[in-house]
């Protein structure tokens, strides 16, 4: 086909594909067809080696005009398509002025994150520093050091999720606790909140769950210190009024070791449901470190001595908020969360 046709040819082409641009990205694709480096009109000039050489200067210019007529033709027509899909975004990102707005309600605070606060304000208040260990703890610090060896019934009281036989996934914060004192010598204040978990679901109970304990060690500390210290925990959580009690109990890591009962702040002692009928209520555990915990730690036992105590930060949040289901704080409802806008951090 001789130069002329095939110009012609493809300035018909232009015309007639260029009519049916409708977006921006075609309009690249059929402009870089015919304009880009690999384009026809690119090739028009590469042929140029063909033309005699008499005629060359003719051949130049007609595909010289060819290729400023296209690119001309090209920019008008993008132009055209940048002015459309502008007015096409002013139309869709239109704000209709009259519409009423639309109502944000304010969020609220988790019950165990209420919780967990007010809990850490009370013991910080008392002077408590706070200590958070890894949830992925060796069997020594979550058992062994914590005077739980092997082949000893207490490990029988828990579930525990093994990663492999050294490794697993803590069944309770005290492990930090072995951390701290073999790092820190006397005296040692420490509150350690962290996840924990077990081998455990119901009602009142959950495969992981969140875990506060405490522990103090110093010269002269004993059992009064604890029970004073807790007497201020169970005011300052459920009311001026509750009063604690100490009952025997058994921890591998405590001796003596108690259960601690806060009377009933629903029925203040008559009985009710909440408490079974007897007033009382247990809400954690405790007791003086074992001499044996503290002399694996390279602590004195006969030099010093320290109390430990042990929570569950759910439930106390359902015992302050009358949650029945501990499976409600973890289902993420948000028409459960509502319930506790407005409450006090």
């Amino acid at each position: 086909m001789e130069l002329k046709d095939r110009i012609k040819e493809i300035r018909e082409k232009i015309s007639e594909e260029i009519e049916k641009i409708t977006s921006h990205k075609s309009f690249l694709e059929i402009k870089t067809k015919f304009l880009g480096r690999g384009g026809e009109i690119q090739g028009l000039f590469k042929g140029m080696r063909e033309v005699p050489q008499e005629e060359r200067p003719e051949a130049g210019k007609n595909i010289n005009d060819l290729s400023s007529w296209a690119a001309a033709l090209f920019d008008k027509k993008e132009e055209k398509i940048k002015a459309e899909e502008l007015a096409e975004r002013i139309e869709s990102e239109k704000i209709d002025v009259t519409m009423p707005g639309k109502r944000t309600e304010p969020g609220s605070y988790h019950p165990d994150t209420l919780i967990k606060r007010q809990l850490v304000d009370v013991f910080a208040g008392m002077g408590f520093e706070i200590y958070e260990g890894p949830e992925i703890e060796t069997d020594y610090y979550n058992f062994t050091a914590l005077n739980t060896p092997k082949d000893h019934p207490a490990r029988d009281m828990q579930d525990t999720f093994y990663i492999t036989p050294e490794l697993l996934l803590r069944t309770q914060t005290s492990a930090g606790q072995i951390r701290v004192m073999e790092n820190k010598k006397p005296p040692i204040k420490i509150l350690s909140p962290g996840k924990v978990y077990r081998s455990d679901s119901d009602a009142t109970h959950s495969p992981m769950f969140s875990q506060m304990e405490g522990l103090v060690v110093d010269e002269g500390i004993t059992l009064c210190d604890l029970k004073g210290m807790l007497d201020e925990f169970a005011r300052k959580i459920f009311g001026e009024k509750i009063k604690t009690r100490l009952r025997p109990s058994y921890f591998p890591f405590t001796e003596p070791s108690v259960e601690v009962d806060v009377s009933c702040f629903s029925c203040h002692g008559a009985g009710c449901r909440l408490c079974k009928g007897t007033g009382w209520i247990e809400v954690l555990g405790a007791g003086m470190v074992n001499r044996r915990v503290l002399s694996g730690c390279g602590i004195d036992p006969d030099r010093y001595t320290g109390f430990a105590f042990g929570m569950g930060v759910e439930r106390i949040a359902m015992l302050k908020y009358g949650i029945t289901n501990m499976k409600n704080l973890f289902d993420g409802d948000v028409k459960f969360l509502r319930q506790f806008k407005g409450t006090e951090v």
